[in-house]
């Protein structure tokens, strides 16, 4: 566990002070440490519970009434606030996976352990909780990505969840990104659960040298999943019967469908996933990957969004 010294313990304080006293909702949104003392936006409203990390934009978890957890969050993610959370939807921009060119770049881009700033926190009339924010930029981030460009996140808090992320290309040249909600679904057992809504597709088996393949029926998983599912712009239905849910995921704006859970080898690996964690989730991701990449005019702007859903069975 990290230890801070004073002078940031005291700095982290006066941060969630000054957060509070401009952007906090009574009885619904209030700003407290997170992990290594990060501040956290905690949402309580008459529908639904969530928190949000200002490292990485990251939503963490989000339960609403009455229901399991939607997000599947690992207890055993490091402290450290350098590394992206485990768990919860990482943000990947601006690209996805590997970088193209430079491997040294890190792996889904930076917005992920980057530090966010909170532009709006709203109680919309239907009860829902908002909150806006937007990438700070830093001298690195400027290194790994020159091109001048706002990135914005719009979390709508409610019987539903609702997670916009908005590309704006302030540069005087056309941009070309790659993009992911890196979302990581709660399931009884990944080996009882079928995700519906990909049938016919062609994806991209990164467990078989990325063959190009096409999908029969609902995706099941019963060993390592790595899998890009391309031009499609279907829904997707997690059916549980062990939780005796479905999740349906609607997306707009976005091209591609990412499937993935370690297994126990990678997870083994990976270190910080618990026992058996990957039994229970499932990351189904809105993206635009692969040949999905989006291209962003000057002075444009893109806007990725999911919505998700709890019906019972």
């Amino acid at each position: 566990m990290t230890t801070l010294n004073l002078q940031t313990l005291k700095e982290r304080l006066a941060t969630l002070e000054t957060l509070n006293d401009d952007f906090a909702i009574a009885h619904y949104l209030e700003f407290k440490a997170g992990r290594d003392g990060i501040p956290v936006a905690e949402i309580n409203n008459d529908h639904a519970v969530a928190t949000i990390s200002l490292q990485g934009g990251h939503l963490m978890t989000f339960r609403p009434r009455d229901h399991d957890p939607v997000l599947w969050l690992s207890n055993f993610a490091p402290m450290d606030k350098n590394k992206p959370i485990r768990g919860g939807i990482p943000i990947c921009w601006p690209w996805f996976g590997p970088h193209a060119t430079d491997k040294k770049k890190p792996a889904h881009g930076f917005a992920r352990t980057n530090f966010w700033k909170v532009i709006k926190t709203t109680r919309i009339d239907n009860g829902a909780t908002q909150i806006v924010l937007e990438l700070i930029h830093t001298k690195e981030t400027q290194t790994l990505w020159p091109s001048a460009t706002q990135l914005q996140l719009v979390v709508t808090v409610g019987s539903q969840l609702k997670v916009e992320l908005l590309t704006h290309n302030t540069s005087s040249e056309p941009i070309t990104i790659g993009e992911a909600l890196h979302t990581y679904f709660q399931v009884g057992d990944v080996r009882e659960m079928a995700i519906h809504g990909l049938d016919n597709c062609e994806y991209i088996d990164k467990m078989d040298n990325s063959l190009r393949k096409q999908q029969q029926g609902a995706v099941t998983i019963h060993n390592q999943t790595d899998r890009v599912y391309l031009n499609t712009t279907a829904d997707c239905i997690i059916e549980d019967s062990r939780l005796k849910r479905r999740l349906r995921i609607t997306k707009q704006n976005s091209q591609s469908t990412v499937i993935w859970n370690p297994w126990e080898g990678q997870a083994a690996q990976l270190g910080d996933c618990g026992y058996q964690g990957y039994l229970n989730m499932i990351c189904v991701e809105v993206a635009n990957a692969a040949d999905n990449l989006v291209t962003v005019k000057p002075g444009e702007r893109h806007h990725l969004q999911m919505m998700v859903s709890v019906e019972v069975l």
